[in-house]
């Protein structure tokens, strides 16, 4: 996937319009402009329904994720341990927030 996303980008940067001495090299560049956007206009046709089931599929989580985080601002950075686990801190100066459940599933 790297890859793949590090051709394209060098597809985009050959597409931006460089400056020539001479007129017939414009000329080339514009078609390969040309090129570059109908590849890019191809990719993007094939990977948008794609890119909708994941934004269907994300949406949920998401959603549920947001439930849980009371305010964004009550946490730390994300800190990864030497065992690769990442936890996210709350803030000393901030309370727990008030729940009426008493069995919180983690």
């Amino acid at each position: 996937m790297k890859r793949f996303c590090f051709s394209v980008a060098i597809v985009c940067l050959s597409a931006l319009p460089m400056q020539a001495e001479e007129s017939n090299m414009d000329e080339g560049l514009s078609l390969l402009e040309q090129g570059a956007r109908l590849f890019m206009k191809g990719l993007a046709e094939e990977m948008e329904p794609a890119l909708r089931d994941l934004s269907t599929a994300v949406e949920p989580a998401i959603a549920e994720l947001l439930g849980l985080i009371d305010d964004i601002n009550a946490y730390e950075m994300p800190e990864r341990l030497p065992n690769g686990d990442i936890i996210i801190r709350r803030k000393p100066d901030h309370p727990l927030p008030d729940t009426d459940e008493t069995d919180i599933e983690i």
